[in-house]
């Protein structure tokens, strides 16, 4: 890595971090239905951070996702957990990570 472009790198992923958490919020899963229905909503494990995986996403940072897509961390949302969302009206936690809608279940999921 050539001198200055790990502190660029740290710089972006400050701004990416800052901006992907202004932009998180509270969203049912009936106002989702149209980024589903174009292969655009992805799953986020309540283990992970929503927003470090948005930054990691950002970021390009493949080796990151391969893992996490390995151990079923980060999917895209199958046709089964959607209509458990759609028949409950899910709350979900929701960052936008173009052209990504990321998703993550809430512990109190049902209310906004």
């Amino acid at each position: 890595m050539a001198e200055g472009e790990g502190e660029l790198n740290e710089a972006r992923e400050d701004i990416l971090r800052r901006e992907y958490h202004q932009q998180t919020a509270r969203i049912h899963w009936h106002e989702l239905q149209t980024y589903y229905a174009h292969g655009s909503v992805i799953a986020v494990s309540p283990q992970l951070s929503l927003v470090d995986v948005a930054v990691q996403l950002g970021m390009d940072n493949t080796q990151r996702f391969e893992r996490w897509i390995a151990a079923g961390e980060v999917a895209a949302v199958s046709d089964e957990q959607a209509l458990v969302w759609y028949e409950a009206n899910t709350c979900l936690w929701a960052v936008v990570a173009a052209p990504w809608v990321l998703v993550q279940e809430s512990a109190d999921r049902h209310s906004v």
